[in-house]
Formats: C-alpha cells, sequence, structure tokens
C-alpha cells in the first residue's frame, strides 16, 4: 500500500471535502472496472477464524466496520472491502437528493486528530444509491444502509421519509440504521423521543425483516441515553450504534460554529455513553461502538464493555488505511495474548 505519511502533506493542502473527493475517485475505481488490485489493497483484508462472527443473520470476518459518512453514495463498495474493513455503512440516504449544507462544511482540528463536518445528509437520492448497491448485493462482506429525512420534509412527516428508504432498500442491505442523531439537520435529534421511536418500529418491522439499528448521540444525559435505547430495543431495534457526533465545541481548541465534532476529541464521550448503554442491553441486543477509535487498544476496550462490532471514520483521515490492518492484527493479539479463541468470547468480558 501507499505510504499514506508521505501523501498526507499533499492532501492537507486541499480542503477537507476536495481531499475526501480525491480519495473516492482512487476508491470507486475497484466497482467500475477491473484493474489487478491484488497485493495492493487486497492483502489488508483480515481473514482470520479468531475474529469471525455472526451477527444480525450474517457473517463478519472482522469486526472493524467503516462508518456511515464516508461512502454517502455506495460508490466505494468494494474499495472500502480492499482497505480491509470487515463491512461497511453507506449513507446517511435520504428520499430525494440534497446537496446538503453551504461549503465549506467540513474542517480539520489537525492538532486534536478530530474532524468538524456539517455536511448535511449531502448524497444522491434513494433511487441512485438504491441502484449502485443492487448491483453489488449480496456482496462477500456486510453492507449496512443509514437513512434519514430529508431537510425540507416537516419534523411532524419524518416517519414517512424513514418508512419510504425502507421499503426502497429492503432487498438490497443487511442491515438499516435509523439515524436521528446527526447534528446537521436542523430537528432531527428532536426525534430521539419515545413517541417517535415506538410509532417508527412499530410500522418499520411492518415492512422490512432486516434488522434495524438505532443511532444516537453522544450529547444525550447517560441515564437519557439507557432508557431511550432500552426502549427502542423494546419496541423492536435489532441493535445500538454509539455514537454520533458530537456538539460540544469546547473539546477543540478553535471550532466551528456549525457541525459536529468526530475523532479523537470524541473518544472518551462516547465510550462513556457507550459503556452506560453496554451495562444495561449487553447480552439483550447487538452493539456497535464507534467515536474516537484508532487503535487495536481502544477497539479492544470496546469490545469488552460489550461491543459486537466497531466503526472507525475519522481516524483514516490523519492514520491512513494501515490503521485498519493494525487494528486487526492488533486484535488477534490481544485477544490471543488474554487467552481468547474466538473474539465472541471477549465481547462484554468486562460485563460478565
Amino acid at each position: 500500500m501507499i505510504d499514506y505519511e508521505k501523501v498526507k502533506p499533499y492532501l492537507f493542502k486541499f480542503q477537507p471535502e476536495n481531499a475526501h473527493h480525491i480519495a473516492e475517485t482512487v476508491l470507486r475505481l475497484p466497482n467500475v472496472c477491473q484493474i489487478p488490485f491484488n497485493g495492493f489493497l487486497e492483502s489488508h483484508f483480515i481473514d482470520d477464524p479468531v475474529l469471525h462472527q455472526e451477527l444480525l443473520g450474517r457473517v463478519f470476518y472482522n469486526p472493524v466496520g467503516l462508518g456511515a459518512g464516508f461512502d454517502k453514495n455506495a460508490t466505494m463498495i468494494r474499495g472500502i472491502q480492499l482497505l480491509g474493513f470487515g463491512f461497511t455503512e453507506i449513507g446517511t440516504v435520504t428520499p430525494l437528493p440534497q446537496r446538503g449544507n453551504p461549503k465549506p462544511r467540513m474542517f480539520r482540528h489537525i492538532e486534536e486528530k478530530s474532524i468538524q463536518n456539517a455536511m448535511g445528509f449531502n448524497n444522491d437520492g434513494a433511487y441512485k444509491v438504491y441502484k449502485r448497491v443492487k448491483e453489488r448485493y449480496p456482496f462477500s462482506t456486510p453492507i449496512g444502509i443509514n437513512i434519514g429525512k430529508n431537510k425540507i420534509t416537516p419534523e411532524r412527516e419524518a416517519i414517512n421519509d424513514y418508512t419510504k428508504l425502507l421499503r426502497t432498500f429492503k432487498n438490497v442491505g443487511d442491515y438499516f440504521v435509523i439515524n436521528i442523531s446527526s447534528p446537521n439537520t436542523p430537528g432531527l435529534r428532536d426525534l430521539q423521543n419515545e413517541e417517535f421511536i415506538k410509532r417508527l418500529f412499530g410500522e418499520a418491522k411492518a415492512i422490512t425483516d432486516t434488522p434495524i439499528l438505532l443511532k444516537i448521540a453522544p450529547d444525550m444525559k447517560e441515564e437519557d441515553a439507557v432508557n431511550l435505547t432500552s426502549f427502542a430495543v423494546e419496541c423492536g431495534a435489532d441493535g445500538i450504534i454509539a455514537t454520533n457526533t458530537t456538539v460540544d465545541y469546547s473539546l477543540v481548541k478553535h471550532p466551528k460554529n456549525i457541525g459536529g465534532l468526530s475523532g479523537a476529541v470524541l473518544k472518551e464521550k462516547s465510550f462513556a455513553i457507550f459503556e452506560a448503554i453496554a451495562k444495561e442491553l449487553y447480552g439483550k441486543t447487538t452493539l456497535i461502538s464507534v467515536g474516537g477509535i484508532d487503535s487495536a487498544q481502544e477497539a479492544y476496550r470496546r469490545i469488552k464493555a460489550g461491543a459486537s462490532l466497531v466503526q472507525i471514520l475519522s481516524g483514516l483521515v490523519f492514520s491512513g488505511p494501515e490503521m485498519i490492518r493494525n487494528i486487526n492484527v492488533g486484535l488477534i493479539k490481544l485477544l490471543k495474548a488474554d487467552g481468547y479463541a474466538s473474539i465472541t468470547q471477549a465481547v462484554g468480558a468486562d460485563r460478565k
């Protein structure tokens, strides 16, 4: 693989969103043409039985997934797998195409190894994204579909956007994620309430048998997060993803007044919410941890706290794709050092 530390200074000369488009251009190539990637990318996929898990009706060959927000339009599914990810989550997808918020809307906090984004669910819309996923599905590694409402959709009609998306993608994804936790769509986080969740999961379960997970924000009180996620599971949620980005701008020295923060500064805040939820829900549902995970040691901490899977995103910007392999290889070493023959034995070890 290309030495990312040599490439990074040049990428960082570009605006963050433009650098992302460069990465997308490269990673979409395996989707659109036959190129001999063996030895360049493919060797970074770790397929070791010690990391295998059967979850949500699929086999996950390794627990490190790509979080939503990177491959918004399902243009990089094959390329992302070649980087070494055990699963990917596309989106957030909305029913209608939308441009998102005005630019600039993505910012690097280099000293804090964090990203601030106010993208606003920019995507090609359900129809185009569905066509791309359909071309790939079923895929050798799991594909999640992260769904959200259009900005122009009033809050009182939001449920219609989610049910439309569930109907559109019900035959081409391995799991859905209900995104009501992004800070970049006005009023979206207001949907993190029991009334909406009860109605949504009631209608969703009548539409599809595909597992549906709920993604929550890190800015809730721990007690509220536990109560809300427990209620969601009672209503039929098949898993919880914790967490989305934070609007706690005090975590960086020079914040913008828009968007949410991800990356290293989110690590402890995200872990605190995740652990509170795991204390209540471990063993009752599938838990996925995301937020500031940048090493095998941090991934292992989340796994022992109760996460079956972890997701990374901003860490790619600062550490490069080599991080994916390093986390998986490191996890194998940590598991064996603790005497575990399978990752399933380590999941929730701190809860047992």
